[in-house]
């Protein structure tokens, strides 16, 4: 169905508006209203991106973050927060204790959960603890939420759910994906919501960079929102490959930690975790080193379950 409302929109000539179609915005309000709570948000709120990582790697600059300011983020966390930092001419700060800040506040604070890489959710009373620290110091607080709908042994909760912020979005931004819950990673579909203010700030400075999305993938995302049987199908066809995966790596010897939602697997043998990708690599299994994410992860790797069934089972076959 999201094919075809591509193929039903092609014929799309005009320049795309910056603010997006209003038809793709009511959508995402629906989604969030629907299958995650969040209600209170206006059309105004709302605004379409060209995938989640131009947004998070430009997102700082952007907000008129820069030099002298600090942007934190998780100690295990996704490489583009830091590289959106160094282009923004901040000092990245990878830390998971705010107590470490002391007097000086960070600008901006990412959130990521569910966590890429590690699978991480925070629970409601973590994330209400945040909100509240970054309102108590002027920081803007940031949430990827690109895996939401990808859980297993949790019920990850949207910074923009009122249990969490209160009932007001003031300082608050959620960026979300379609990549993960659609399998759209190739459409290039995402949104960031929540203060009004902020997502005007974006608006503004958007327009004058000339970053729209396309208005075919417009239409597409409105109707992969709206529809929620393609999503429970991806859900079930990650879990039982999921399921699959962690039997294997824990038959051969590896824990798995965390790893309650997202796409991926934290596994361990308590060694460098370069030993283990040559290892894996030696029986033809890819896997992600997870110093690439920080260096509290220097004796995991990241397994994604994002293959096909075909090569999945084949990997199983490989690590038994």
């Amino acid at each position: 169905m999201v094919q075809q409302a591509l193929r039903d929109a092609a014929d799309s000539p005009g320049y795309p508006t910056t603010l997006g179609l209003e038809s793709t915005r009511q959508a995402v309000l629906d989604w969030l209203a629907r299958d995650h709570g969040v209600t209170g948000l206006g059309l105004d709120q709302v605004l379409p991106v060209t995938g989640s990582k131009e947004l998070v790697a430009h997102l700082p600059g952007q907000l008129g973050i820069g030099p002298g300011d600090v942007v934190a983020f998780p100690e295990l966390a996704y490489p583009t927060y830091e590289v959106g930092a160094v282009l923004a001419g901040a000092r990245p700060v990878a830390t998971d204790s705010l107590t470490s800040f002391g007097p000086e506040a960070p600008a901006l604070l990412w959130l990521n959960s569910p966590s890429n890489p590690t699978g991480r959710v925070l629970p409601v009373e973590h994330l209400r603890k945040v909100v509240d620290w970054c309102r108590e110091r002027g920081t803007v607080l940031v949430s990827d939420e690109c895996y939401l709908e990808c859980a297993w042994d949790a019920e990850p909760v949207s910074v923009l759910h009122p249990d969490v912020n209160g009932g007001s979005v003031e300082g608050i931004l959620a960026v979300h994906s379609l990549s993960k819950r659609s399998n759209l990673a190739g459409y290039r579909c995402a949104f960031v919501a929540g203060d009004a203010a902020l997502v005007a700030e974006l608006l503004a400075v958007r327009k004058n960079l000339g970053l729209m999305m396309p208005g075919p993938q417009q239409r597409a995302m409105a109707v992969a929102l709206a529809d929620t049987d393609h999503a429970r199908e991806q859900h079930a066809r990650y879990a039982a490959r999921r399921a699959r995966l962690r039997g294997a790596l824990e038959g051969a010897g590896f824990r798995v930690d965390h790893s309650e939602a997202s796409l991926y697997l934290w596994a361990t043998r308590g060694e460098d975790c370069w030993t283990t990708v040559a290892d894996l690599a030696e029986r033809g299994v890819l896997v992600a080193p997870g110093e690439f994410y920080g260096v509290a992860g220097s004796q995991h790797v990241r397994v994604a379950f994002t293959a096909t069934d075909e090569r999945v089972d084949a990997a199983v076959r490989r690590l038994a």
